[in-house]
Order: C-alpha cells, then sequence, then structure tokens
C-alpha cells in the first residue's frame, strides 16, 4: 500500500463546475442470453473539469469497465458517452483515435515506454507521431512539475520504476490533453515511488488545472483525489468528497460488511 503523505487540496477547479466528461445511462454487457454479463447498468455520471476522481470498488464492479469507456477505449452497449460536449459514443474509428491522440492522456501500470528512446523523447513520442511540436514552455513545466530535470536524456533502463511512471506521467500531462486516465498508475510501484507519481498527479491538477480520473483499489491513492466515486455490481453507489485515507477506508469496509450480509 502506498505511503499516507498528507498534501492539501485546492480542488483543482477554483469552485468551477464545468463538467470534462459525463456518462448518461450507459450499459456495457458481455454475452447475450443467459451468459450475459452486465459490467455497467445504467450509469450516470459527470467528471468535474479541473478536479482529481478517484474511481473505487471490489473485483468485478465495473470500475475498469466504467474508465475505458470514458476514455473511448471500450465501447458501450447503450447509453452516451462525452468529452466536454463532444458525443463519443458515435464517433467512426478513424476519428476517436484522433480524438484520443488530440484529448485524452493515459497512464497505466505497465509504463509503455519504448526503450531505445530517452526520457524527454518518450515524453514528446505522442506529438512526435502527431507531427506537432510541443509548447516548449508548457513542457519544461511539466518536467519541472514531475522532477525529472536531471533525467531527459536518460533510457528507461537507466531508470527506477518510480522515475520511469513519472516519464509517462510528463508524457500524458506534455500534450495538454483536456483529461488524464489512469487505471491504477502506482500498481507496479513501491510505497515511496507511488506517494512521489501521486503527489505529482496532486500537484498536475493544483498547479497546472489538469483534470484526472484514476482507478485505484488503494485507500491511500484515492486520498490524493479530489472526490471518490464508489462502484459495486456495475453501478455508482456512493462517492465522497475530501477524503482521507481512514475515511476510504472505513467505507470500503462498510462495503464489504454489506457484501457479506447481502
Amino acid at each position: 500500500m502506498t505511503t499516507a503523505v498528507t498534501i492539501p487540496k485546492s480542488g483543482g477547479s477554483g469552485g468551477r463546475t464545468a463538467v470534462a466528461a459525463k456518462a448518461r445511462q450507459v450499459v456495457k454487457a458481455y454475452g447475450t442470453g443467459e451468459t450475459r454479463v452486465v459490467a455497467l447498468d445504467h450509469v450516470d455520471v459527470d467528471i468535474a473539469r479541473g478536479q482529481f476522481t478517484a474511481i473505487m470498488g471490489p473485483s468485478g464492479s465495473g470500475k475498469s469497465t466504467l474508465m475505458h469507456c470514458l476514455a473511448g477505449l471500450d465501447t458501450v452497449t447503450s447509453g452516451n458517452i462525452y468529452l466536454d460536449e463532444t458525443e463519443i459514443t458515435q464517433l467512426k474509428d478513424k476519428r476517436l483515435t484522433q480524438l484520443r491522440r488530440d484529448r485524452i492522456g493515459f497512464i497505466f501500470q505497465a509504463f509503455n515506454l519504448l526503450p531505445t528512446l530517452n526520457a524527454l523523447e518518450n515524453i514528446t513520442l505522442p506529438m512526435d507521431i502527431a507531427g506537432r511540436k510541443p509548447d516548449q514552455a508548457w513542457l519544461d513545466r511539466v518536467v519541472e512539475t514531475v522532477g525529472l530535470a536531471g533525467r531527459l536524456k536518460h533510457r528507461p533502463t537507466e531508470l527506477s520504476g518510480g522515475q520511469q511512471q513519472r516519464v509517462a506521467v510528463a508524457r500524458a500531462l506534455a500534450a495538454r490533453p483536456e483529461i488524464i486516465f489512469g487505471d491504477e498508475p502506482t500498481g507496479n510501484l513501491d510505497s515511496r515511488a507511488g506517494a512521489e507519481v501521486l503527489g505529482f498527479l496532486r500537484r498536475s491538477v493544483d498547479e497546472l488545472g489538469q483534470t484526472i480520473v484514476m482507478v485505484t483499489h488503494d485507500p491511500v491513492a484515492a486520498s490524493y483525489a479530489d472526490r471518490v466515486l464508489y462502484l459495486a455490481d456495475g453501478r455508482i453507489v456512493d462517492e465522497m468528497s475530501n477524503p482521507t485515507a481512514e475515511s476510504v477506508l472505513d467505507r470500503m469496509k462498510d462495503f464489504d460488511a454489506r457484501g457479506r450480509t447481502s
């Protein structure tokens, strides 16, 4: 579990309630007939712009499926997903790929760095592929925020796990996406490195105005967020603002107890 670190949360959005992404009556089902499994069951959710949202729930609750649908990485059976005002559920593959490249950032457990490229080249790779030049002032600010200024010429094999994940965070931030999705982004890190990466994500919200959605099972990781959404059986069953590791853990214990008595 990630080491607890107290970091004041500004709420990122400075009181604004603009919506970066939303789901409306989203259903995601697999199979048909008796073998049909519903992963998401008529989910409605708004993701606030400029805030850090954590998604939690037991295995099979639908938390990763929800993130993948919000990010356009998976299709929905019915319902609608919007990125800002753009409905992405009706986009053709080419347009959806372009939207993900230009407007969404991703951070996963696996760092997904190219071993033949140095840290800076890995950070700018998505923009290089898209034929876009990075905003140098923004890139410098991102690199400073994640603490990589002295490591830009190092290749992944010359970096620790925490440093590699910082490169992945910087890569997600560098193109100035509207929203960043992280699927257990500290899952492969030790507690110290995980705390560093979570701190950088928190700072990117507070200092850079980023919007982040993170799936996690770790109450300490969730405590870095402004808001925690709880899923069970494909539905959002609760949420918490300004979470602490203790309050998240207590809420999870409540859900476990309900599950045993239901």
